[in-house]
């Protein structure tokens, strides 16, 4: 059972969800930023949404944290960085509110070229002006949209139904997928030139903070109306008021703002801009998918498995092939640690059968997560095993083959003059090792085992298994693999509980023994 704090209003569905999972979750919606750094020790689990923020002083606090869930798209409150280097894992909840989001573009679009605030404030103050807030019809204008990710993609279907033509940016969208959006894809500037409404649905990056501002407006078109329900700072204020004010701009529709929430700003000074207080996510639909999403992927990372919504895990979605072998490449990472006494400068992994022609790159993530575990004591995860490595001036090679001679699949791990390989067998993926340092075996892979190196010759097992049931070992299984060169055999013995350093000893004291590895794994 895991504590999951939960410091704002989340979906009763997400919650509830965790808890019939078995964590406990500590809802806290009334702290101030100390209150935050004090409540999160001990907890596993973070769940926000965009009023938190997670930032590198409240990451030092957390002593135990695994995972900063934000229910909803944006991460521009959570330092992403930071959590990453301490191995905290970072999700969302990239789809569940861009329907929501999507659709309260063509609000303020809509809304805009209707003046409808201004109409609606006019007719509530007594007066009938319908000369005066006259509008402009979206059939046959042009749309500009600045990135063509979910949300854009989704305006862009909306904006074709009112008759709108529709031009594109999106620097990682190929003019192929832009076509089959009906959005032809151009330059900025060239977007920027044609367009009569102008909407903007991109991240908050460096690249893209001032995106929409004063360059970008000296080279649009008289009187272009801008739409921002992406987020603040992209489309820069300060331009856009003077954009208005010169008669550039003409017109603007803006959900979200570079400081929230908005007070005193000159652009509630213009009738022709609609401004609402960061809306786009806020409808029951929106918030419903939000908080169960963000659950869902949270409940993933506590319990280990992969986490498709991650946002800083290096590893393309798992495929079903796939998935049966995260654990057993934990499992043989961790078992090939232990037979080392130091991080090595290179680690090969090998995926061979049909796995071979699947990307591994959750699985390698997992060998890697094993093998770091034993060796630095440092926490490991998925987040930071890579960056640990760089660390350790440690290399990864990885070799994918369609084919494997003796299984349907293998995997294989080597490093530091040491090897090791596993499979899963039958209907059941029963996870069997099944060969160390070229000495063929077949047994299930054990946190307790013994790796005993000695010559190939009759009663080599007795003794060993006097030794062990002399100390009260027991033994769970084991297996002897041979050498293809002969003269020497491996012994590999799984025990119900860790062989003690001392008798350890003994059995390399042993005549005929030539080396005795240990491995004890939590």
């Amino acid at each position: 059972m895991a504590r999951i704090l939960v410091p704002e209003t989340i979906a009763e569905e997400g919650l509830n969800l965790l808890r019939s999972g078995g964590h406990d979750v500590d809802v806290q919606t009334d702290l101030d930023d100390a209150g935050l750094r004090n409540a999160i020790v001990g907890a596993d689990a973070l769940i926000i949404r965009s009023a938190t923020t997670v930032t590198e002083e409240l990451l030092d606090a957390a002593d135990q944290l695994i995972v900063v869930g934000r229910a909803g798209i944006g991460l521009d409150n959570v330092d992403v960085g930071a959590a990453t280097k301490r191995g905290v894992m970072v999700v969302n909840a990239p789809q569940s509110n861009i329907i929501s989001t999507a659709e309260q573009t063509m609000t303020l679009i809509l809304a805009q070229a209707r003046n409808t605030a201004a109409a609606d404030a006019s007719i509530r103050a007594g007066r009938w002006e319908r000369s005066k807030w006259t509008g402009t019809e979206l059939h046959g204008k042009t749309l500009g949209i600045v990135g063509l990710g979910r949300v854009g993609a989704l305006v862009a279907q909306r904006a074709a139904a009112f008759g709108m033509k529709l031009i594109g940016y999106d620097p990682y969208v190929s003019p192929e997928r832009a076509r089959q959006l009906s959005v032809e894809s151009v330059s900025l500037d060239e977007l920027a030139a044609r367009a009569d409404v102008v909407t903007v649905h991109v991240v908050k990056t460096p690249d893209t903070v001032g995106l929409i501002g004063d360059d970008f407006l000296s080279k649009a078109k008289e009187g272009v109306r801008i739409i921002n329900v992406a987020r603040g700072g992209v489309v820069d204020e300060a331009a856009l008021v003077r954009g208005l004010e010169s008669g550039k701009v003409g017109g603007a529709g803006l959900d979200v703002f570079d400081n929230e929430p908005l007070v005193d700003s000159p652009l509630a000074n213009f009738d022709n801009v609609v401004l609402t207080p960061h809306l786009g996510a806020s409808t029951h639909e929106a918030q419903l998918k939000a908080g169960v999403t963000i659950a869902e992927q949270v409940a993933l990372a506590l319990a280990g498995d992969f986490v498709p919504f991650a946002v800083n895990v290096d590893a393309a979605e798992v495929a079903e092939t796939v998935r049966p072998y995260l654990p057993l490449a934990e499992q043989l990472g961790a078992t090939l640690g232990s037979l080392l006494d130091e991080v090595p400068t290179t680690i090969e992994i090998s995926f061979e059968g049909e796995i071979g022609g699947y990307d591994n790159g959750l699985a390698t993530l997992s060998a890697l997560k094993g093998f770091m575990s034993v060796l630095i004591d440092e926490p490991v995860s998925y987040v930071n095993v890579k960056s640990l490595l760089a660390e350790n001036h440690a290399a990864v090679e990885t070799v994918s083959s369609p084919t494997s001679h003796d299984y349907v699949n293998r995997l294989a791990l080597s490093a530091g003059g040491r090897r090791v390989a596993a499979t899963l067998m039958g209907l059941r993926n029963e996870p069997r090792l099944v060969e160390i340092d070229g000495h063929d075996l077949d047994l299930p892979p054990s946190n307790h085992m013994i790796i005993v190196r000695n010559d190939d010759r009759p009663g080599m097992i007795g003794i060993v298994g006097t030794v062990l049931g002399d100390a009260g070992i027991n033994v769970d299984d084991m297996d002897v693999g041979r050498s293809s060169e002969g003269g020497s055999a491996v012994m590999v013995i799984a025990t119900a509980q860790e062989v003690g350093p001392d008798i350890v000893a003994q059995l390399r004291s042993t005549d005929g023994i030539a080396s005795v590895d240990r491995i004890g794994l939590s």
